[in-house]
This record gives C-alpha cells, structure tokens and sequence, in this order.
C-alpha cells in the first residue's frame, strides 16, 4: 500500500494551475502591480496622502517638475497613487484593462504600449499646459501649476490599443466607451490627468489601429444597428454630462460650471427628453433622427455664435458647459449625419384614405398578405423601412422605398391575382404624376410578364432556389454532406432547435446578436439591407429561427425562416433569411441548420422551403447577354470578394433545389443609372462614395 501510494504524484488544484497560467501570460501586469505595492509600502502611500510628504515634489511629474530639470519624474510619478483610494481605483483599472491587453497582444506589445502611452500623456500634457501658460486660458494657468502621479494613462493607452484587435461589436464598444469617458472628464473637469488620457487616447487609437487589426479595419460602424446603438449611446452621454456638471461642477478646461447647471427640475426634463429621443433613435426612427439632427445643428450653431460674440466683444460670458456640450453635439451630428441610411424606420401612421382608413399600415400589410398569399419574399413588405401605396379599394398594396428620385417597388404587389395589371398600372401613374421613376424589383416571372404585356421591360437579377419538402429525402450521393453534417453534430452533442427568437433568454438572444455583427464586421463594405434581413428583422414573432446550441448553451450558428403565405391565412413555406455561423464554432452548422430546419418544417405539412435567391447571383451564362445583364454580370462579380453572393449560390446547390428566376422590371434603358443608384443606396445606405469607388475599382 505505502508503495502504491508513494508512486502516485499529487495533482495541482486548480487554484494552482490557475496561479501559474497568470504568471506566464501576465507577466508585466503582475510585476508592475507588484511594484506598486511595494512601492505604496514603502512611502506609506496605501494609508496616507503623498502630497503630504516632503519629497513629494522630487517623484512628482508635470510642468513645474520639467522646468526645474527633474528628468526622472516621468518614470517615477508613475508607480504611485496620490491617495489611498487612489491606489485602489488604479490597480483595479491597470489589472483589468492590462491584463486583457496582455492576454490578447503579448507581454512586449503590451509594454511597450503602456510605458509610451504614460509618458506621451506626461510629456505631451506637461508641454501642453507649459506653452499655453499665462495666456487668457485660467485652466492652463492653473495646470502648469499642477504636480501629479498615477499609471491610468498606461490603462487607457492599453484598452485604446487592444480595441483595434477585437471584433465587432466590442471593438466599437470598448472605443465608444473610451471617447466617451475621455470627452466627458475632459470637457467637464479638465484636470491634468484628462489632458494625459486625451492625449494618449488620440495617440493610440489610430497607432493600434495601424499595428494590431487583424480581421477588420475602420472606426466607423459596420451594422445599422452599431450605428443606432452608438447615436442612442452619444445622446446618453450628453444627458449624463447634464446630470455630471448639476452634481459635480467644477471647473474646467473652459471655465466653472456651477453657475450653468440650471436647476434640478431643468437637469430631469432635459434627461427625460433626450433618453427618449434617444430610445427611438434606438428603433432607428426616421423622425428621431430628424429631432436629433437638427437639435444639434442649432445648438453647435448657437454655441459658435457664443464664442464669436465673446472672441469679438467685450461681453463676458460663462460658457463652460454650452460650449463643452456643443461639442458634444458636433459630434452627435457628425455620427447621426454619416450614418443617415440606419434611421429609415417611419413613423407609422394611420392609413388616412379610402377602405382602409384607420389602419395602421403594418397589420394592413400582414392582413392583406395572409388574405392573398404572395411569393417566397412578400414577407420582406412587413419591414419597417418600407412605404406602401394602398389604392381606395383596401384590396391590393404596393411596399416600396424611396431613393434618388426612384421608388423601387419591393417584389410582387400583394392582392388579388385579376388585379394585378391595374394595380401596376395604377402605382405606375401615381409615381409619374409625382415626377418619379417607378421600378419592381424582385418580382415573380407572372408580374415580369404582366408589365412586359404594359410595355415594360425586364432583366433577370437572381435566382430563387426552391426545395419542395414533401419529396424530400436526404438519401444517395447528392446528400452525403449533408448526411455528414447531421451525423457530426449529434455525436459533437450540437442540438438543433426551431424557435421564436423574440421568447429565448437574454443570453441566447445576447449571442446571436453578437455571432451576427461579428459576422458583419468581417466583411470589407457595411451590412446590406433591403431584401436582406438581420437580428431586428429575426425577433418578429411571426418568423421561425433555427438554433445550433451545444450542451453548454453555446450557440453555433443561427437561421431565420420568413414564413411564405398562401391564399386563406395559409403558410405554405418558408423562406432563409439570415445565415450566421460562429468563427470558431462547430463548421458545417450552416448545412446542419438548413437540413433541420428542411426536415422540421416537412413534418409541420409545409409544401416548400425557398433558400432565397443570393442578389446578382445566376447560374445562367452570359455570353449571349445584353448590356444590362452584362453591367450586373460585372457588379456582381466586383462585389464576391466583399459578400460572397456567388460562392452562396453554389453553396445552395448543396440543397439539391430547382430554380424559379426574379427579375427587375423597369420602362425603358434611360431609366437604368437612377435604378441603379436607388439600389445602391436601398442595400447599402452606409455606403461611402470611397467604398463605392474601391468596388468599381474591383470590378475591373
């Protein structure tokens, strides 16, 4: 027994092997913190003030220190805290914040970040503060006075720099994040550890930029819903800045603001306000967005005139926070203006003419839909971004949208089948007599041939890819993928299931968002829209989502099927919207989803499942095409680099489908460059014209 026992080796605890996993990963967070304690042990640092002490002014860096040839203070200011709390505030910060860096960029990288990041802050402020001394500015005066220590400037420069080597959407969290506690505490308090951290902040984020992105590039926001949670945040931001300078005025870079802060009745109306401006902005309203816009115009405005008055004449005027929360504004603006093409949603208002007065335009949609039926993407006409004509009968409705002059009619128009040449006719005269441009887009070969017999013309733009699920049997060759990919995932302990997005817990919910603008994030152009579908679109209770989830609640990947009506409030189908798999994840979750997802609706008597037509895609040559078809041929062909829509449309084949086509109906070829631009801006209404040159180039 004693022999037996002596030849088992102890096992470390986890606690150990844990210790000893940070030591190796985290070697300089550790061992500069560790240098801090010893350090705050041996000043008495962590139990009493060090402004205090007499040799305080020997460790301390700033201004005063330069001028007076104290060299050292730089490195040495940097290792202490000036209070106790202090102490503790900082460590915590400086473990979390370079400790993750380290983790992520290497112990080198991460050093070198923090130890230039802190002394770019300390000289860069200590030189700032020093040329603008003695001028008209009392916050630089008072600065160039100041004698500081403390390492958060190494913290920020570290999160600014780990911020380029994440993905979305934490990337633009953490820098969102950053911008506004860096504007804030500069704007409204002005001390001379902003000055640092703005500095270092400005210095680091477009260096880590430059140095450690890997899969994506850019600071601007990928996604509309980056782009509505970012304006929502900036807007919260102004609000807390209001609730800040009313509880804690001080005084800052531009002067005291005590006497600005209005009363607390003024500060809660003014919150309550902008939180709910701010929530709709969240919803992507049109309306909020105008409010916002031009709010802020008039209060950057308003605040240029302050400053002129007081620059040009001798009235005095206390402006610190005007003028801190003009630009504040400013740069609200600037956010709400370039991402203009995310708040399309209107406000929906009641139908206000013929049968249906009174409606709301939405339950008339869905009404009218399940009343008729219509094609496997009428469900895209429930979007919110979309407009609609409904003629005085309230039998028949026309979903559009609205860009450069064009209204581009979103696939069939719902109603009776009889009606449907009047209907296009009808809408037709309506767009003319408005001095538009109409054109049907996405639309069935019965509606192609229904505007061809009006004098149209049509060009085929995809294809729709059809599995008709009663005959569907994952047998033979063709499948053996597909059989593949089911059999890995039940033994990988991969459990599908079909849902209602808008039911599951937060933390589902919570993954799929964040699977899907990491996805987004990936690609070289901003999310595309229109006829494509993302999270917002996936939580409506009427559309069904196919889950991969292992056995520790992890989720794989996610699909989303748009339900495909038939006359009679009968659904006949689905229709693949969203596709999204996890980098990391289990591989083929996309064609284990798919066949799942085939195999659950077949046994709710579904008739069909359409996996969408991929835009611009076709299987069909085009060496006998004409100049339309060759000019999509080649935008199709430019954009596969950046989206993929060819390599998606073989991917389907996988499915075994049949093929119906979807075309694009317009009048006559002079029509053509508007449409062209209308759908540009329909799909991509973030698109910049930079990105728009680089995707012509591409074309090439």
């Amino acid at each position: 027994m004693e022999d037996n026992a002596a030849a088992v080796e102890p096992t470390p605890s986890r606690g150990v092997t844990l210790a000893h996993t940070m030591i190796r990963r985290l070697p300089f967070t550790i061992g500069f913190l560790a240098v801090v304690v010893v350090g705050g042990l041996a000043t008495g640092g962590l139990w009493s003030r060090l402004d205090q002490r007499s040799w305080f002014p020997d460790i301390a860096y700033g201004w005063p220190a330069l001028t007076e040839g104290k060299w050292w203070t730089p490195l040495s200011g940097w290792i202490f805290g000036l209070t106790p709390g202090q102490y503790l505030m900082m460590a915590i910060l400086f473990a979390g914040a370079v400790g993750w860096a380290e983790w992520r960029l290497g112990t080198v990288h991460t050093a070198l970040v923090c130890v230039s990041g802190q002394l770019i802050g300390i000289l860069g402020a200590s030189v700032t503060v020093g040329l603008l001394a003695h001028t008209h500015l009392a916050w630089a005066d008072r600065l160039s006075e100041v004698r500081d220590v403390g390492f958060t400037t190494a913290a920020i420069s570290a999160l600014a720099a780990l911020s380029a080597s994440l993905r979305s959407p934490w990337r633009l969290r953490v820098r969102a994040a950053l911008v506004a506690y860096v504007a804030i505490t500069f704007l409204f308090e002005s001390t001379f550890a902003d000055l640092m951290h703005l500095i270092a902040l400005a210095v680091w984020l477009p260096v880590g930029e430059k140095l450690f992105s890997r899969t994506e590039h850019g600071f601007w926001p990928r996604t509309r819903r980056e782009v509505r949670m970012l304006a929502f945040a900036g807007l919260m931001v102004i609000a807390a800045s209001s609730v800040a300078v009313y509880f804690f005025p001080g005084n800052s870079l531009l002067g005291p603001t005590e006497s600005e802060r209005g009363s607390l009745w003024s500060t809660i109306l003014t919150v309550l306000v902008i939180a709910v401006i701010a929530d709709q902005l969240r919803k992507g309203r049109r309306w909020a967005w105008w409010v916002a816009l031009a709010y802020g115009l008039l209060h950057v405005v308003l605040t240029l005139v302050l400053l002129g008055v007081a620059i040009g004449t001798d009235y005095e005027t206390t402006g610190a926070v005007t003028v801190g929360t003009g630009l504040l504004w400013a740069g609200e603006v600037a956010l709400l203006y370039g991402g203009r093409g995310a708040f399309r949603v209107p406000l929906r208002r009641k139908i206000s003419d013929g049968a249906l007065t009174g409606t709301d335009p939405g339950e008339a949609v869905r009404e009218l839909l399940a009343r008729y039926g219509g094609s496997t993407m009428s469900w895209m006409t429930t979007w919110p971004e979309n407009k609609y004509w409904f003629p005085a009968d309230g039998q028949r409705c026309v979903a559009y949208q609205r860009h450069a002059g064009t209204v581009i009619a979103l696939t069939d128009p719902i109603g009776p089948a009889d009606l449907l040449p009047d209907t296009i006719a009808t809408f037709t005269d309506r767009c003319e007599s408005d001095g538009l441009i109409p054109c049907l887009f996405s639309t069935t070969q019965a509606v192609a041939d229904i505007a061809g017999e009006l004098g149209w013309r049509s060009v085929q733009i995809a294809e729709d890819t059809i599995v008709d699920l009663p005959q569907l049997e994952f047998k033979g060759k063709a499948w053996q993928d597909i059989r593949s990919a089911i059999n890995r995932a039940n033994k990988e302990g991969i459990e599908f299931r079909l849902v209602e997005l808008a039911d599951e817990p937060f933390a589902v919910i919570a993954q799929v968002r964040a699977i899907s603008e990491e996805w987004v994030g990936e690609k070289g152009l901003p999310e595309m829209g229109f006829t494509l579908g993302g999270v917002e679109e996936a939580l409506d209770p009427a559309v069904r989502v196919g889950l991969a989830i292992d056995a520790q609640g992890s989720v794989h990947g996610i699909t989303s099927w748009l339900p495909v009506y038939g006359p009679g409030d009968e659904i006949r189908g689905w229709t693949l919207d969203v596709m999204r798999r996890r980098p990391d994840g289990f591989r083929p979750v996309v064609e284990f989803l798919i066949a799942s997802s085939c195999q659950a609706f077949k046994e709710e008597g579904a008739e069909i499942v359409s996996l969408s037509g991929a835009p611009l895609a076709r299987s069909a040559d085009a060496d006998d095409a004409e100049p339309i078809d060759r000019l999509l041929e080649g935008l199709g062909a430019a954009m596969e680099p950046y989206y993929g829509f060819r390599s998606l449309h073989s991917f389907k084949a996988k499915f075994q489908p049949r093929h119906e086509p979807v075309y694009l109906c317009y009048r006559d070829e002079a029509d053509l460059p508007r449409i062209g631009i209308a759908l540009t801006k329909a799909y991509l209404p973030e698109v910049s014209a930079k990105d728009l040159i680089a995707l012509g180039a591409a074309g090439h």
